[in-house]
């Protein structure tokens, strides 16, 4: 919402010195968020003035039109003498009022106008356009006319209202009756102190039997409605300037004066009007439920299919209004149109004025479902004053009779639903009790008087919440006012006493080891959103039983395309590096570490705890049991290179080992020991999927996955060929750790290697064959590794053979070659007997 300062005061008697800048203190105090102060005419120098063109002479020769004119300026050149002028605008001529800058002048942005020759002749000053004076937009693009009653020789700056300061306000969805200069007033009035004059308040004629007729048939989608009927308009009247540069002001582009009058009482009181072509409308104006699948053409030229849920403004012939957010094509204000053999000029006379309330949840679906925001729509869905509608409807009959010369007609329609005042009981210490400070009973009333409200009641009070406030519906919302209005500043500030010495959990510990470990291993953090669409798990091609699509559904998501929490890392992360792909970055590796969610089998409904005491414990679990399962994960996904080609070698692309290898050193992080086992799951290629394993409870559990994705998932979401990916549990491989992991003790005594090659059958894993080593050759072993795979007619149809290195090394000792070898022997013993291994060429 813009608010100009000029407007403002208007409303409120503002300090004769008071800034935009000090009431954008005042405001942000009071809880609103004024974003920035816009300096309107900043660097803005004269003379500017009002002139008169008197001669205009085409210019030949010239790749654009080109005229020279001579425009009448009084004695604001010094001299009287007419001014001479290039210009190269066609939209005015002889004896049309325009703006003239003369040499000396210097227009925002800093641009300095001197006499100078262009085109062969000298040009002292220049013909300006809105534009060029940083106006706005008015619907021309080209050099201001103005109406012929202004006098040559006036001060521009001041006839167009050029220096002003306005207030950039971002209105939260709780505050909708600010975006409307009553609504800023308001508060400003109230931060100050000062008295506001409402511009609401009107002498409104009572509702009479002889008005428009209108038919509500849906008096829960349009609780109120009024209708006003203007004629006689002339149809070549114009806004005045004082009009249209409150509505450029305010970020709006002047259309027509019968368009410009709805759009301004919109912005002074917030209530959004419609104004109808009495002559294309046919019969009583209705108010109902569209049809499914019927259409409409709106006024920007759409033809939209309606859908059931839909709210419309009806004639005899159907639809000629989207309710609450966009009239329709067939009774749009006619643009007044000159015959040119008769003179006479036609377009609308006489107007309908449409003033209603709608539904706000209806409007906001309507206008989402057709992708249509429009000013109207933006308040309606954030609450309209109900009682605002007659006052709104009567301010535009008036300006419409002043300035288009037309004649209210008598009838007044007015059609209300049944409704009551909104009532909230609430003690009269509740706000001392959420803000942790005494306000005292007097205080708290005021606060709320100040906000519109009526309050009854000594130490219980009842509090009738005025109608432009429909975000206040229970006590807190009235204990927020008062806190607001007292100043946040204000409230006391304790910080929590923390207990010494405990530091970060384990849990925390683990996290942060990870994610070095990952950022030391080539991988890049990513940070993505936990929101996920269920239709990312036939991309995963994950079976329908499958756990993770049994999804926690968001009630208000921010996207209807993601409504539900997370069940896997994977989405985001394979996400990211699509687009990152996308965008030339084709070596990747990303990693993430956060919560997923898990639904339980039945759904929780979690309780709202007080905000005016300390929750029981009772309330903490209740809240606490109704909440999802939410385990930390980690996932890692590749693509491209893995090591990068150069003097130093070929490099490789990443594979399904290095996502893998990111499980093993994740592992290590935890002090857990991890089985890898070929496996099979979801998204990832049969033949080079890994599952990971760690003992729980004595029982081997499945913790994750690692390896190649399927080619199918990898078409499916768009990724890089031969993408590798790993995802675990990381609370439960911490759980399978040992606690902390403690560092590596290193010998000083020499370490003996011994190298052996196994031959297995081709089915035999190779990480069995590995943990019957490491058990087999006792403490002394230091590290063992595989270092070789080979397969062929050497060692035999459907063996292989498996190369490892195996270090010893004692602690207090130096080993002699018979320990080694000893220690040796032994592990390819209990390897011969778990496997069916034999050293190859025994």
């Amino acid at each position: 919402m813009r608010v100009p300062l000029s407007w403002l005061r208007e409303y409120v008697d503002l300090p004769a010195g008071a800034t935009g800048r000090d009431v954008q203190a005042k405001l942000v105090d009071a809880g609103l968020e004024v974003e920035r102060v816009e300096q309107l005419g900043a660097g803005l120098k004269g003379p500017l003035v009002v002139g008169q063109v008197l001669t205009i002479e085409e210019l030949e020769g010239f790749r654009k039109p080109i005229r020279f004119c001579t425009v009448d300026v009084g004695q604001a050149n010094g001299t009287g003498e007419p001014q001479e002028i290039v210009c190269g605008a066609r939209n005015f001529s002889v004896g049309d009022k325009v703006v003239v800058v003369l040499p000396g002048a210097v227009l925002p942005g800093d641009f300095a106008i001197a006499s100078r020759k262009t085109y062969g002749k000298t040009s002292h000053g220049m013909i300006c356009s809105g534009e060029e004076l940083g106006m706005g937009d008015d619907g021309t693009h080209g050099i201001i006319v103005l109406p012929p009653e202004h006098e040559v020789g006036t001060d521009a700056i001041e006839l167009l209202q050029l220096v002003d300061e306005v207030l950039d306000i971002a209105v939260t969805p709780d505050r909708g009756y600010c975006l409307s200069m009553r609504g800023v007033a308001r508060e400003t009035a109230t931060a100050y102190g000062l008295p506001l004059r409402d511009p609401a308040l009107l002498d409104v004629p009572a509702p009479n039997s002889y008005g428009y007729l209108v038919k509500i048939d849906d008096p829960a989608g349009c609780d109120r409605f009024t209708a006003r009927t203007v004629t006689g308009l002339d149809p070549e009247a114009k806004s005045p300037i004082w009009l249209t540069r409150r509505l450029q002001k305010v970020g709006m582009r002047p259309i027509s004066l019968a368009v410009d009058v709805t759009n301004y009482v919109m912005i002074e009181l917030g209530q959004p009007l419609h104004a109808y072509d009495r002559s294309r409308l046919d019969g009583a104006i209705g108010v109902r439920r569209a049809e499914q699948g019927e259409k409409f053409t709106t006024l920007d030229g759409v033809k939209r299919t309606l859908d059931a849920e839909d709210l419309v403004i009806t004639d005899n012939n159907g639809p000629i209004g989207l309710a609450g957010v966009m009239g329709g094509a067939n009774t749009e204000i006619a643009d007044s149109v000159t015959d040119p053999e008769t003179g006479a000029v036609s377009g609308t006379t006489d107007v309908v004025i449409e003033a209603a309330h709608f539904d706000a949840l209806t409007i906001s679906r309507s206008a989402r479902r057709h992708k249509l925001a429009s000013e109207a729509s933006k308040r309606f869905e954030r609450g309209v004053d109900p009682q605002a509608a007659s006052a709104a409807a009567q301010r535009t009959v008036d300006l419409l009779v002043l300035l288009a010369g037309g004649t209210a007609e008598a009838g007044v329609t007015e059609l209300t639903a049944p409704g009551a005042p909104r009532t909230i009981a609430m003690r009269a210490d509740h706000p001392d009790r959420v803000a942790g400070m005494d306000y005292g009973r007097e205080t708290v009333v005021r606060r709320l008087q100040e906000v519109g409200c009526d309050v009854y009641g000594q130490d219980e009070l009842v509090v009738t919440v005025p109608s432009w406030r429909p975000d206040l519906a229970e006590p807190n919302d009235l204990a927020e006012e008062v806190i607001r209005l007292e100043g946040y500043g204000n409230l006391p500030s304790t910080l929590p006493k923390l207990p010494s010495g405990r530091g970060l959990t384990a849990r925390q510990e683990l996290h942060r080891r990870v994610g070095r470990a990952l950022a030391g291993a080539g991988y890049v953090e990513a940070l993505c959103y936990p929101f996920i669409g269920e239709g990312v798990f036939d991309q995963l091609q994950l079976p329908a039983h499958d756990a993770s699509r049994q999804v926690v559904q968001l009630v208000n998501p921010l996207s209807d395309e993601e409504p539900a929490l997370r069940t896997t890392l994977l989405p985001g992360l394979l996400g990211a590096l699509r687009r990152n792909d996308s965008r030339g970055s084709h070596d990747l590796a990303l990693f993430e570490t956060g919560s997923v969610f898990r639904a339980g089998p039945q759904p929780g409904v979690a309780v709202r705890l007080p905000v005016d005491r300390r929750p029981t414990a009772e309330e903490i679990a209740t809240l606490n049991a109704a909440l999802p399962a939410q385990p930390r994960y980690a996932a890692v996904v590749l693509a491209g290179a893995r090591e990068q080609a150069g003097w130093w070698g070929k490099g490789r692309p990443a594979d399904w080992a290095d996502a893998v290898q990111a499980a093993r050193s994740l592992a290590a992080e935890a002090g857990a020991e991890l089985v890898v086992r070929q496996g099979q799951y979801g998204p990832w290629h049969p033949g080079r999927c890994a599952e990971l394993l760690v003992t729980l409870n004595g029982v081997e559990t499945v913790i994750g996955h690692a390896g190649e994705l399927h080619p199918r998932v990898v078409k499916a979401m768009g990724l890089p060929a031969r993408t590798s990916a790993m995802e675990l549990d990381l609370d439960r491989l911490a759980a399978a750790g040992g606690g902390a992991v403690e560092a590596p003790r290193i010998s000083t005594f020499p370490v003996a290697t011994q190298d052996v090659a196994l031959i297995v059958d081709a089915s035999v894993p190779a990480a069995d064959v590995e943990a019957a080593l490491r058990k087999g050759a006792g403490e002394l072993l230091e590290s063992l590794r595989l270092f070789d795979v080979f397969t062929g007619d050497q060692v035999g149809a459907g063996k292989k053979s498996l190369a490892y290195a195996l270090r010893f090394r004692a602690a207090d000792r130096t080993l002699t070659a018979e320990e080694s070898t000893a220690a040796r022997d032994a592990a390819v013993a209990l390897a011969g007997e778990r496997t069916g291994a034999v050293l190859r060429g025994a």
